[in-house]
């Protein structure tokens, strides 16, 4: 088995005095995909935010990559190879498609910023560069009939595979899904879980997701973390996890 590429140890994290999540502690393995499952409020995207850095836990630390991490800032993050999706779509909607995978890799860039304000030194070469593994990446995720199309005008579903392409545009080693497949009809969330599944197998990418569809999370997941008003429940196997009762309960009503 791999090592862990991400720990969370003991992290907590209240807001004005409300705990959000309470002593929190597990581990992704490089190339698994990990979901984050739990009924409404259970703390799964604060868990998320704190892991990119938009959220400073009160107390625990994150081991990344093998290092032992007690703050991090979302510009830090992104260095580092962590990428993220948003619950709700957060796309430039005046921007083409192509202009919006773009944005996703605006770290590769390597110019100054004269140079590309300009067009002179490393901008041109530069600009091929990018634009080639931008093209890469919206063939990866089929979407070249709407490449040059305002994301605002996209049905939902293509915007959420707009908003997935961009992350990829990064070339994340971490990526971070806040409910790709929500709205969507089974169609497209079947579309998106071979995505998802084609970015673990074709990069290496390690995921870390959440998702309320259990059938989904069942079939596309290799290790399932639990949560319930803001404390770990269940933590394992999609077969363990399922058998699991204190996790049958918080999803029967029963735990409370």
């Amino acid at each position: 088995m791999s090592s862990p590429l991400l720990e969370l140890n003991h992290i907590s994290l209240s807001f004005k005095g409300v705990k959000a999540i309470t002593d929190i502690s597990f581990a992704v393995r490089e190339g698994e995909i990990c979901a984050l499952i739990g009924p409404n409020g259970a703390g799964k995207s604060s868990l998320l935010n704190v892991i990119n850095g938009v959220y400073q836990p009160d107390i625990g630390d994150i081991t990344y990559a093998g290092t032992r991490l007690r703050r991090m800032q979302p510009h830090a993050a992104a260095r580092r190879g962590i990428a993220r999706t948003f619950q709700n779509i957060a796309l430039f909607k005046g921007m083409s498609v192509l202009d919006n995978v773009l944005t996703g890799r605006n770290l590769k860039v390597r110019g100054s910023w004269l140079e590309q304000a300009l067009h002179i030194g490393r901008a041109p070469g530069e600009e091929v560069i990018q634009r080639q593994r931008a093209e890469e990446i919206i063939d990866f995720l089929r979407i070249q009939p709407w490449r040059n199309s305002i994301v605002g005008t996209l049905p939902y579903g293509l915007q959420k595979r707009v908003e997935l392409a961009r992350a990829l545009a990064a070339e994340p080693r971490l990526l971070l899904l806040d409910e790709p497949m929500a709205g969507m009809n089974h169609d497209e969330k079947a579309d998106m879980s071979r995505f998802i599944l084609d970015t673990q197998r074709e990069f290496g990418t390690t995921i870390v997701l959440i998702e309320h569809d259990i059938g989904v999370v069942m079939n596309l997941s290799d290790h399932v973390v639990v949560l319930d008003y803001g404390k770990k429940i269940g933590d394992g196997t999609p077969q363990e996890v399922r058998e699991n009762p204190d996790v049958i309960a918080a999803y029967l009503g029963t735990s409370h």
